[in-house]
């Protein structure tokens, strides 16, 4: 293995590992930000070992040891220093004088999950809703501040400063490593939700590199959406959010080629969509529904996908219904990105002419400035209305802004293709 491949290797393994990482080292050290200290020492220790003696079969096991291993040490010298890390408390005396590999058994009874656990502590009421969900789409879907940014649709500077003050206030309001109980957990819950969706959404359309899609943070949302079904039944929009991300990953594998490239929703081979999702999905609607909360954001956006999911060919979808339920949509979540999306349904139900006059209301939204899914769609409806030049230029400028390979490849064919 070559420099630069085992470089990749650790890349791509860092990516799926070091969530669970830092959630499994934040729970022995019970702090978010040194638990991240401790990951990326694992990490260049990984830098400094792999190239030369190769990937173990286990890498995540390998980083995770490592990195258990480094905070043992650190706990040590705090308390030969005199300075205990104080939110260990007393019940790490005695321990300390163990065996490192005694010890982490201690350390490692099974106290419930570590990733639920570290998502409820990312977003405590202490944080702003901005530093909850991006300090958690950091530590937990290992995103960079650049992607987080992306995803915000604010300046990178900005999510950089989130993320280094969040950590910092949870470490100075002492806040406890634990997934909160009672009224607490219902106050907590929507920016869980919230954060959960984003990372499912980068790994369903990633926003940067050449992949179009990460599989492993779709997997991971989906994951920590069903826990968190299960740890609060009776809440109707922990349903609606597993019925979203269930029928969207139905999707999964007809939305790229063999070789990686990106394939419409509308020109998808329907029977490679995943049945038995759909059927977990729309179960999650129906009991979201039958809760009540048919009108709740997530509810709402999971009927639209079940619209989808129900209609056998591209040509039976219901676009008249999905344009009504976006048209919901924005009078309970205000957004230009919903609008956006509404728009794209009503060029479908009544044709792109009316589509592109709610298109054109969001050009100087000043969120929307960076926004390449706005000049797409603008692209899109430009070229169904015989407007060539001003489709090529629309997409062109979409295929500037994307940060994503796949992405920009499928945009500027898209410009190609716009000929008189």
């Amino acid at each position: 293995m070559t420099l630069r491949d085992a470089h990749r290797a650790i890349d791509a393994i860092w990516k799926i590992e070091s969530p669970r990482l830092i959630a499994t080292i934040a729970r022995m050290v019970r702090d978010v930000g040194l638990a991240e200290e401790l990951a990326q020492d694992a990490l260049v220790v990984a830098l400094e070992q792999w190239p030369t003696a190769g990937v173990p079969d286990n890498p995540g096991a390998w980083l995770t040891q490592t990195a258990k291993h480094r905070a043992i040490d650190r706990i040590r010298r705090e308390r030969m220093a005199g300075r205990k890390l104080e939110a260990l408390g007393k019940d790490m005396e005695g321990m300390l004088e163990s065996a490192d590999d005694a010890l982490i058994d201690a350390l490692d009874d099974d106290i419930g999950d570590d990733m639920l656990r570290l998502i409820f502590t990312a977003c405590h009421p202490v944080l702003s809703i901005e530093a909850q969900v991006a300090l958690t789409l950091r530590l937990l879907g290992g995103l960079t501040t650049d992607e987080i940014a992306r995803a915000f649709l604010v300046p990178e500077a900005t999510v950089a400063q989130r993320i280094v003050r969040a950590k910092r206030s949870l470490a100075d309001a002492s806040v406890t490593y634990e997934v909160p109980r009672g009224d607490e957990l219902k106050e907590r819950l929507a920016s869980v939700l919230r954060v959960v969706y984003l990372v499912f959404n980068e790994g369903y359309a990633a926003t940067t590199g050449g992949d179009w899609m990460r599989p492993a943070l779709c997997a991971e949302a989906q994951r920590l959406g069903r826990i968190l079904a299960g740890l609060m039944p009776a809440e109707a929009e922990v349903h609606g959010l597993v019925a979203l991300m269930e029928i969207h990953a139905s999707r999964a594998g007809a939305r790229t080629r063999p070789d990686g490239e990106p394939i419409l929703l509308l020109e998808q081979d329907r029977g490679r969509w995943d049945r038995l999702l759909i059927g977990l999905g729309l179960k999650a609607l129906e009991r979201a529904e039958r809760l009540g909360g048919a009108k709740g954001p997530y509810a709402l956006q999971a009927a639209i996908t079940a619209c989808h999911a129900r209609a056998a060919r591209a040509e039976d979808t219901d676009w008249a219904r999905i344009a009504a339920l976006y048209a919901a949509l924005v009078e309970v979540v205000p957004s230009p990105v919903v609008e956006l999306n509404r728009a794209v349904a009503v060029s479908m139900a009544e044709g792109p002419e009316v589509a592109l006059d709610i298109v054109e209301t969001l050009v100087d939204e000043p969120s929307m400035k960076d926004y390449h899914l706005l000049p797409s769609v603008q692209g899109d409806l430009l070229f169904r209305l015989g407007r060539y030049a001003a489709a090529r230029e629309a997409f062109l400028r979409a295929a500037a802004m994307t940060r994503n390979d796949r992405e920009r490849t499928l945009l500027e064919a898209r410009a190609a293709a716009c000929v008189e």
